[in-house]
């Protein structure tokens, strides 16, 4: 009898050749949240970039940004840097759960903070920085996201299907779906079978028109948090995905 973890892989192949034989691409992209600086972890992480030529979105704290990750990042050409808030700082009132993009700070000194942050990424990263605001927690409050514009952000992303493509003029929304990390129990393992099921729900419910058929797969890692369970499925998923002709990988989502 196969195990949950081998029927998993199966029907993931079986839902890419049903998007293949209907003669459509799969579009998937990555991003990784709460970069600060160079790592081993870092450097592993774009090693399976460049391993499987797959484009990262690098989710980039600009208030604890150390100078040695520009350098770090100069030749890795599959890298692009999004914001992620400005300083990663529970401002959520008690009892709430952590949010820095609202909270007990007024929406005029949030944004004002983002701002700041904003100019600290153009000015180190230039055009490898895209203008995506990633909120920390991927939450946010409304207020904020109503005037991102202002600052020049184009784009936003935050955690499974997204209920409107442009939840503000201009600003599209392209969110992250599959998280393996189980951040309920210590930050271990989610599962093969569990991760599995989250992409394959997210394909069928593109494909079935159920979500935004537009809006791409989104992969999410830690890579300041996963143990070696969680880099040895990432290795097998890209390496499985890679592979199969009906997937494509997206290099920028947002101009």
């Amino acid at each position: 009898m196969k195990s949950l973890s081998t029927e998993a892989w199966h029907w993931l192949g079986r839902e890419l050749d049903t998007w293949a034989e209907t003669g459509i691409k799969a579009e998937f992209w990555w991003r990784d949240d709460d970069a600060t600086e160079p790592s081993g972890s870092l450097d592993r992480l774009l090693g399976l970039s460049y391993e499987w030529n797959i484009p990262l979105a690098l989710a980039v704290i600009p208030g604890r940004l150390n100078p040695g990750l520009v350098e770090f990042l100069d030749n890795r050409s599959l890298a692009r840097v999004f914001q992620h808030g400005f300083a990663h700082q529970n401002h959520a009132s008690p009892g709430h759960r952590k949010l820095e993009l609202g909270g007990t700070r007024g929406t005029d000194q949030t944004l004002a903070d983002l701002e700041q942050g904003f100019r600290i990424l153009c000015q180190n990263f230039s055009d490898r920085f895209n203008p995506v605001l990633v909120p920390p927690w991927n939450r946010i409050d409304d207020r904020v996201v109503a005037r991102l514009g202002d600052i020049g952000f184009s784009g936003i992303s935050t955690m499974k299907a997204r209920r409107h493509a442009y939840p503000a003029p201009g600003l599209l929304q392209v969110n992250a779906h599959l998280d393996p990390v189980n951040w309920r129990h210590q930050g271990g393992f989610l599962g093969v079978y569990p991760a599995i099921a989250i992409l394959i729900q997210h394909l069928i419910a593109r494909r079935s028109g159920y979500r935004d058929p537009d809006e791409p797969t989104g992969i999410l890692t830690h890579h300041l948090a996963q143990n070696d369970a969680v880099w040895r499925f990432l290795e097998d998923l890209f390496r499985f995905l890679s592979a199969h002709p009906a997937v494509t990988w997206l290099l920028s989502l947002i101009h």
